[in-house]
């Protein structure tokens, strides 16, 4: 029998309550700090995929009111961490070693960060993650990848 996930088990216990995903975003803000400053939202966490909403508000705004680009690479990175976090099989570890986007569109609206991993490329050495951020219409605004190094947890020693 497999042990369940912690991050899908306690966003899956979160969002069964009012507000639950705003508590799920701003635990894992708390883990990582640096996302709280787009206020995210998980609209929806599965192993391999994430969603999540950054509201268009005058905080994440560049010079000509649209979403900044790098307040959309911060959702998708944070997509990206809560899938693979989720996804990665118990014996592997990750780290982010580089992101590609190509600005496709104007952000004008509130932005959806999705992230998707192909469950089959977890093992050892680099991890495509691809990423695309999308407007209120549907029109993708950002679309690249994010590459992981993934590599084999170390052996724990229980002395």
């Amino acid at each position: 029998m497999s042990k369940k996930n912690y991050l899908l088990a306690m966003y899956q216990r979160l969002e069964r309550w009012p507000l639950g995903k705003r508590l799920f975003a701003r635990a894992f803000c708390r883990r990582a700090p640096y996302f709280g400053s787009i206020r995210p939202q998980v609209e929806a966490l599965e192993a391999n995929r994430c969603v999540v909403r950054i509201r268009k508000r005058r905080r994440v705004e560049n010079h000509i009111g649209t979403v900044h680009v790098i307040a959309i690479c911060n959702g998708l990175e944070m997509a990206m961490g809560a899938a693979a976090e989720a996804g990665i099989p118990p014996t592997l570890r990750w780290i982010p070693k580089g992101m590609t986007v190509d600005y496709t569109a104007r952000a004008d609206s509130d932005i959806r960060a999705i992230a998707e991993i192909d469950a089959q490329a977890w093992q050892p050495g680099e991890v495509p993650v691809r990423v695309r951020a999308e407007r209120n219409d549907g029109v993708v605004v950002v679309e690249g990848r994010i590459l992981l190094h993934v590599s084999e947890k170390p052996a724990r020693s229980d002395s």
